[in-house]
Formats: C-alpha cells, structure tokens, sequence
C-alpha cells in the first residue's frame, strides 16, 4: 500500500536528534521553520496516519484478524492472539478521537478525516456484531476490559464522530460489548479505572452506568494520591508512567463524565486538575534535550504515549501557565520523532514493531503485543484543537531540559 502522509524531517524543522545542542536563537533558519506551527501540525497528522492507517484500513474491511501480524514475548503469542486486535482498535482510536470529532480541521485535513471517521466507525459496527468474522473477545480472559476501556475512552472523546453517527443497531451492540465486560474482575490497581470508564461512557450514552463502579475507583484514587501531582497504581507508588498511561487522563474523564451530569462535586474535578496540572510540568521535564526519557518501568513499548497526560492537558487547556504551548507542542514534537522515527519502528507492512526506539522485542513485557503498541497514538491529542488554538498559533519553544542543558538561564521547579 503506498504511503502518501510522510514528511521528512527537514520540512517540520529542528531534528530532535541533533547534537551538540545549540539554542534555536543561534539558528535562526531552524528557529524559522520550526515555529511555522502548520509544518508542524502536518507532521503530526502524517505520523498519527501512518501509525493508525493499517488498523483503519484493515478493521474498516473486517480484516483485521486476518490482517494484523501478532508479534508477543517468547511464548505468549497464542494467548495474546484472542485480545490483541481490540487493543489496536481500542487505542487506535483512543488518540485519533479528537481529531475525528473536532469541526474546525484546516481545509487540507477535510477530506482525510471524513475517510478515517468513516473507517472508524465500520470497523466498530465489525467489532461489536457478534455474526461478524471480526467480532472482538469483550469477555475472555481479563485484558479485554482494558482496551474495551480505551475504546470507552474514544467514545467519551469523539460522541459524535464515534457515536452519533453509528446505526442504532451498532450503538445497541456496542453497548452490549461494553456491559459485557462486567463479567470480568479489575485488578486492584489502575485496573479499577477501565472499568469506571467503560461505565462513564454507559452513563452518558445509554443512561445505564454503574455508579459504584466509578464511585469505587474514584475513592481508590483518592486514598492512592501520593503528593506532587502523583498517585499510585494501587497502594503502592510505582515509577512508570501510567499516571500518564492510564491513571489521571481516565481519571479526569470518568470524574468530568460524572460532573456534566451532576452525579459528582465540581470541587473534587478542580482537585483533579490542579494535580493534572501540576503532573504536566513534570511530564514536560521529563523530555531530554534530544526528545528522548528516562526508560523506566513498565509498558515503554508504548513509545510516545508515556506522554498522554500532556497532550491531554494540552487538549482539555490544563496545561500549567508556567508551560506556555509552543513550547509543549516542541516537546511532544520531540518525543514523538525520537519513538516513532526510529529505523524499525514499523514492519514491511506498516505495522508497529515492539521497541521504545526501533525495533526492540526484550522492551515488551508478557503482557504486550502488536495491538498494544497503539496506545502511542494518544500523545496526538491536541490534533484536536482547531489550527488557530494557541498550541499549534504559538512560536515553538525549547522545552526545559533543552534550555537547561544548552546552558541558558531557567526558573527552578517547585512542588505543589
């Protein structure tokens, strides 16, 4: 299949791999082209398309079980094969949601997202009939309330793209998928929030949400927040990035869900937001003067998306107004080109390969596979906002560790 949405690195500007690290001032070419926030933006889109086309094109045509190749650990590829293909799904269409639902799209994105809402809602209507060849597993086993979560999370993200516009016979067998996962038991940790979401996204479409189900992983968040902008993944505090893979983006959302429709204190989400906020600028420090971070913990197969809870943040104007958003927009750049350019990041055909930076099988745990890999895509989020929101209208700016490490003066950080 050719590829028409790549752009070379020279058309978006500064290479976040460059070494030494001069300032941008000192490069006013570079400083040119990479404050020109529509090559940005193109860069983004292209990349987000190229990451998510082979999942559309192929679930779209009720292909993607045939289609999708299964790469897993030594071992686990006959185990991962009955849930990987609602994790591409699932978190494919958790990061293009936003773009998917936003009216104001610059006239040279009009036509791809009417194609890819279209391939996203047919590959729903295939993945929720239970006579469809590509029906998805909602029950066996306990990943599928995970990725039913992210597919939950899509839906809360994109109500008209990827609801609105669905059959009534698609919206009622999509329900029916989503209350199926209440057979299955979350594990007391983040786990807690998958299935509070798929509930959040119940309520607000059908009126048939749990609300203790998300009353209970609400309280358990609370009783887990360790300070700083941070909870733990359960009792314990963990150092990974699932604040930002899972914990405070579904946590907003399932609260903010339940605020809309007065089931929950406006106080409580203002709470959430100024951790939000302030877990933000800590994402921002984390990116390196080459867009790279800090591999520790679990899941960093996930590539880009270790920075979800920015780019939502981004999104849902959250960002900390000591971070303006040229210069997260640089940062998410970064990290984006560090983990997706990288030389065996996809396979012959497409596909995401397991790796942080490359091809990279050892990075992925027991629990990954190709379908994991999607979760990338959620760093897109600001896709978004229209063209003329100040994150893509704003000159780019170094972010932190750039300035830090080039030398120049920086405020110094404080905790909340």
């Amino acid at each position: 299949m050719k590829r028409r949405y790549f752009l070379s690195r020279a058309t978006v500007g500064v290479s976040a791999l460059a070494l030494p690290l001069p300032t941008l001032a000192e490069h006013p070419s570079e400083l040119s082209q990479v404050s020109r926030p529509t090559d940005e933006r193109a860069y983004w889109l292209a990349t987000l398309l190229r990451v998510a086309e082979p999942v559309l094109v192929a679930a779209s045509a009720g292909m993607l079980k045939a289609a999708m190749p299964v790469e897993a650990a030594p071992g686990q590829q006959a185990g991962r094969r009955s849930v990987t293909h609602l994790e591409a799904l699932g978190r494919t269409l958790a990061g293009l949601a936003p773009w998917l639902e936003t009216t104001d799209v610059p006239s040279n994105e009009a036509t791809r997202q009417l194609r890819a809402a279209e391939q996203a809602r047919q590959a729903i209507a295939h993945a929720v009939n239970p006579a469809d060849a590509d029906f998805l597993n909602f029950t066996q086993g306990g990943q599928p309330v995970v990725d039913a979560a992210f597919l939950a999370h899509a839906l809360l993200r994109a109500p008209t793209a990827l609801w609105a516009k669905l059959t009534p016979n698609t919206q009622q067998q999509l329900v029916l998928a989503l209350q199926s996962t209440r057979a299955i038991k979350p594990v007391y940790s983040n786990w807690l929030l998958f299935s509070a979401i798929i509930e959040a996204a119940l309520l607000k479409f059908s009126g048939s949400g749990d609300l203790m189900r998300m009353d209970y992983a609400i309280r358990e968040h609370q009783t887990w927040y360790k300070g700083d902008g941070a909870y733990g993944d359960g009792p314990d505090f963990h150092w990974d990035y699932y604040n930002s893979y899972v914990i405070q983006p579904m946590l907003l959302d399932v609260v903010g869900t339940l605020v809309a429709v007065g089931k929950e204190r406006k106080e409580l989400l203002e709470t959430l937001r100024t951790r939000a906020r302030r877990y933000a600028a800590v994402q921002e420090r984390l990116v390196g003067p080459d867009g790279s971070f800090a591999a520790f913990g679990r899941s960093l197969a996930y590539r880009c998306g270790a920075f979800q809870h920015l780019a939502q943040c981004a999104l849902q104007g959250l960002l900390p107004e000591t971070l303006p958003a040229g210069q997260a927009r640089a940062a998410l750049t970064a990290v984006m080109r560090r983990t997706l350019d990288a030389p065996g990041t996809f396979d012959a055909k497409g596909w995401l390969q397991i790796g942080l930076c490359g091809h990279q099988p050892g990075i992925g745990e027991g629990y990954i596979s190709t379908g994991s890999l999607y979760l990338c895509t959620t760093a897109f989020l600001p896709l978004g906002l229209p063209a003329s929101h100040a994150f893509w209208a704003e000159p780019a700016q170094e972010w932190t560790a750039r300035r830090i490490w080039s030398g120049q003066d920086v405020k110094t950080d404080h905790a909340l």
